[in-house]
């Protein structure tokens, strides 16, 4: 944190495919070898910069992280500029990049190499073979463990409307899955991905990682999957819930919701106001519910655990926040975001709705591909 202004950060899972069938391809490693000879983005006097992008557990994918800033015109332009980079050295490995969930078409994954990953694929068998998908992590800077907890602890019942926002994943091994956010239905298939009870402090949180990593079916800290966690490498809260998203405008809307969340509850932690006493069963339901629906349906109502319409949800949680995102000046930013993505629909909505102008799944996965490179529909 800088002169009160928590930054903000962003990781996006990016899909290789095919820029004729729209398959998936097992390049992460071509693109990566071509990112490293290029030297990533320079400084103005040339210099190479080196670039952020790292191989994820299959070969289909390819990542990114944004650095930390703290306004949100600067995570717009970290965002594109990454995407348009990631976008030109797949172009160099004959692929494109594809912000989608899931891919929409039949696809048999290739996990990709070192220890670690051999090590999940054993471990996880087919949970982990089949784990080709692609997410959108949102870090926001805490001062504490302590702080970073209690926010944990008073953020719960919000994610699942952040799912149902950034849902893009409605397609599995080419068919259409009736969710709006399937990812979130394979992502939680591994033991310990899913929403939490509430910690009360940062050393029960502690002794509960401890306690999982000691059973011996998880590797590493790394693999605590939680929807929102403590980060193992920087002061930060991760929030992963979300699909990654077509338009590179909507993680910089979640990320700005995931600041107000963040903030807003810091701030009721400082005043002593207790979490919402709402058990992880019925979080669970909820996060169900907003994959399953997305924007085109019910949503339970953070608040009463109640059906809601979508509008009503994604409202609640602007009010929630409103004041820190006033404080933070995003909160115009945010209402206009809003209003855009509850008109023209998440990416679900949108991935239908190629599939009935273009007739196949590969068109969807091409056309996607351009809308992620910058390209208006």
């Amino acid at each position: 944190m800088g002169g009160g202004m928590r930054s903000v950060g962003v990781e996006e899972e990016l899909l290789l495919v095919d820029a004729h069938s729209g398959e998936p391809l097992a390049l992460s490693g071509a693109v990566l070898a071509a990112a490293d000879r290029s030297g990533g983005q320079r400084t103005e006097h040339g210099e190479p910069q080196g670039h952020t992008f790292e191989k994820e557990l299959q070969k289909e994918q390819l990542e990114f992280a944004t650095k930390p800033v703290s306004e949100m015109g600067e995570l717009q332009e970290e965002i594109t500029r990454w995407r348009a980079e990631a976008a030109r050295h797949a172009a160099s490995a004959g692929a494109l990049v594809a912000a989608l969930g899931t891919s929409p078409l039949t696809v048999r994954p290739s996990l990709n190499t070192g220890k670690r990953y051999e090590w999940l694929g054993e471990q996880f068998g087919l949970t982990a073979q089949e784990q080709l998908t692609c997410g959108c992590h949102v870090h926001v800077s805490v001062e504490s463990d302590e702080e970073g907890v209690a926010v944990l602890d008073r953020i719960r019942p919000w994610l699942p409307v952040l799912t149902a926002m950034s849902a893009n994943s409605p397609f599995w091994q080419g068919e259409d899955s009736g969710y709006g956010s399937y990812r979130s239905r394979v992502w939680n298939r591994l033991p310990s991905a899913g929403p939490t009870d509430v910690f009360g402090s940062a050393d029960r949180y502690h002794q509960q990682v401890r306690a999982m990593l000691d059973t011996g079916v998880l590797h590493d800290e790394g693999m605590i999957y939680f929807d929102a966690r403590l980060s193992a490498a920087y002061p930060t809260v991760e929030v992963r819930v979300a699909d990654v998203c077509l338009e590179a405008s909507t993680p910089v809307l979640l990320a700005a919701l995931v600041r107000g969340l963040v903030e807003t509850a810091a701030r009721a932690w400082q005043d002593g106001q207790p979490p919402a006493g709402i058990g992880t069963g019925l979080l669970r339901l909820a996060t169900w519910r907003a994959a399953r629906s997305g924007l085109d349906g019910p949503l339970l109502d953070p608040r009463t655990m109640r059906e809601t319409p979508p509008a009503a949800a994604v409202e609640a949680l602007y009010a929630h926040v409103r004041e820190a995102l006033a404080d933070h000046g995003d909160d115009e930013l945010v209402r206009d975001g809003i209003g855009r993505l509850l008109e023209h629909g998440n990416g679900a909505r949108v991935q239908r709705g190629l599939l009935r102008a273009e007739g196949t799944l590969g068109a969807v996965a091409t056309r996607c591909a351009e809308i992620t490179a910058g390209v208006a529909i």
